[in-house]
């Protein structure tokens, strides 16, 4: 009788253990999901905010014919650039395309790239991509994308009321623009590698980059931290 109560001490114990080893790691797992749909949410508010202040900038804001033209749009708030001799470029961003009746919830993306040239220092830039055709959107859906490689781009014209029918724009499969330092024009980049931050899209929507600019949202649930970014970009260019 001893050993019975014995035995089913020690495999309470076991049971208990079990489940607080359970418990603990579905906390951390929890608690790593929220952490990460905090850092999304803030890098949305971060892309929402450079766009807007992009935009309103006097008289040399992003086109608005170019603008209503795009397909999609890529904000990249902050990348930094440093290096001595050899350099490169990393970021976060964001990019939401258009859907009937709107923008879809922005997916994240990293973008990255490096360049060898007579280099000191460090800075930060904010990087705007229109992408303007089908083809030039459905790069982002593969597990990278390289700017100036398997996507043709221009640096874009700025100004509300600045052409947007030039041969090179509308041959370009994406115009770029920067700022930096205050400065705000457009930049022809080659080099860039843009991929999917899925660590991120699966954390916050539960699906990958893909699904999420799929045209057809289905199963999308887009978190309210987020919805600040196609809120923003609807705001300027909404298609009727």
């Amino acid at each position: 009788m001893l050993r019975a109560i014995k035995a089913i001490r020690a495999v309470s114990l076991i049971t208990v253990a079990f489940l607080i080893i359970g418990t603990s790691g579905f906390a951390r797992g929890q608690s790593k999901k929220a952490k990460k749909l905090a850092n999304a949410t803030k890098e949305a508010q971060q892309a929402a905010q450079v766009f807007t202040e992009i935009m309103n900038i006097n008289d040399k804001a992003i086109p608005q014919k170019l603008l209503d033209k795009a397909e999609a749009v890529a904000i990249f708030p902050g990348v930094i650039k440093a290096g001595f001799i050899l350099g490169g470029r990393a970021g976060d961003g964001v990019i939401s395309r258009r859907v009937k009746g709107g923008w879809s919830a922005p997916a994240f993306f990293n973008l990255a790239g490096g360049s060898v040239g007579l280099q000191i220092g460090a800075s930060r830039t904010d990087f705007v991509l229109l992408f303007m055709n089908e083809e030039a959107l459905n790069g982002l859906l593969k597990d990278k994308f390289e700017i100036g490689g398997e996507g043709s781009v221009a640096a874009g014209p700025v100004g509300r009321s600045a052409s947007a029918s030039t041969d090179v724009l509308l041959k370009a499969g994406i115009i770029s623009y920067s700022r930096s330092k205050g400065a705000f024009a457009g930049l022809e980049i080659k080099g860039v590698v843009i991929s999917p931050d899925n660590d991120d899209n699966l954390a916050v929507y539960g699906r990958k980059a893909n699904e999420v600019l799929s045209p057809a949202q289905s199963g999308v649930t887009m978190p309210a931290g987020v919805r600040i970014v196609p809120r923003t970009l609807a705001r300027y260019s909404a298609r009727r």
